[in-house]
């Protein structure tokens, strides 16, 4: 493994080598020998954050989640911003640091495999894109967390070879948005402040004014770009949000009916019912006995 840096660790950050021994079991593991994650961490605004390799022996990638960075390679300097994702293939000497002014929080992530250059291939990473933005995405950056959680388990391979699978599908969750990203820049459309609008405010009503205030556009011009970006309406999407959450507090609450339909929104029972129906193709009571494994089947 290429070595990590030594910039000293503060609280709230976070630095995890794999142990040879269990980098040797995952190379060789049938689950996990075409990708495994070497090293990983997590560094928040990395002030005076620094490396330079001129012998790079595994594959690296960095998710910028705040701040900026700069990148050198081949005497040519990448500027780094929030939302920007370096992946860099085995072989490439580089160099790169946190800016002075605002230093950069980062996911990084160290890792090899037979298919490692298979994956590099697959994100199309070439000497003209080793850094391209991606956005700043929740279920992402959740998915590096969930990664982190190895180092809890230094030497236990199942842990291992689920993380490897993790990585996998970090990699290729990149891929599947990577279209999209190239969209909303060209759009200059923020598609994830939209939804993390409509997210935060699942449980009242949201009207198409306030969210197309948030990527500065008029309705008209906000329904157009969204339908282009997602194959459909904002509020279409807002409403199977809504129905979500209903979902979920169906499965966990004993909540009625009229407080599940208040507690998304909806103050007519009534109508959440057939917003439900229309969306699930059963009722809400249905499909709470359905998971109480009381509703007839037929087949």
């Amino acid at each position: 493994m290429s070595q990590p840096s030594d910039w000293p660790l503060p609280p709230d950050s976070s630095r995890f080598v794999v142990p040879r021994k269990m980098v040797s079991l995952l190379s060789q593991h049938s689950l996990a020998k075409d990708l495994y994650p070497l090293g990983l961490g997590y560094y928040k605004q990395a002030l005076n954050h620094t490396m330079s390799r001129n012998k790079h022996d595994d594959y690296l990638m960095i998710y910028c989640l705040d701040g900026e960075g700069k990148l050198t390679i081949n005497n040519q300097i990448h500027t780094v911003k929030a939302g920007d994702i370096i992946c860099l293939p085995k072989g490439v000497a580089h160099a790169y640091k946190a800016s002075e002014a605002t230093p950069w929080t980062i996911y990084w992530v160290h890792f090899s495999g037979d298919k490692s250059e298979d994956f590099i291939d697959y994100l199309a990473i070439n000497s003209n894109n080793y850094v391209f933005p991606l956005g700043i995405h929740s279920r992402l950056t959740s998915d590096f967390e969930s990664l982190l959680e190895c180092r809890q388990y230094s030497y236990n391979i199942n842990a291992f070879v689920h993380t490897a699978s993790l990585l996998r599908q970090i990699l290729t969750h990149i891929a599947q948005l990577q279209p999209l990203a190239k969209q909303q820049a060209a759009h200059n459309f923020d598609l994830e402040r939209v939804h993390s609008l409509m997210q935060a405010r699942v449980h009242e009503q949201l009207e198409l004014e306030a969210l197309a205030e948030t990527v500065s556009l008029s309705k008209f011009h906000f329904i157009k770009k969204y339908k282009e970006l997602t194959g459909t309406t904002p509020i279409n999407h807002f409403i199977h949000l809504k129905v979500e959450r209903a979902c979920h507090l169906l499965d966990v609450t004993t909540k009625s009916i009229n407080e599940i339909s208040f507690a998304v929104g909806y103050e007519d029972a009534y109508y959440f019912s057939r917003i439900f129906k229309k969306i699930m193709g059963i009722s809400p009571s249905q499909y709470r006995r359905m998971r109480m494994g009381t509703f007839p089947y037929t087949s």
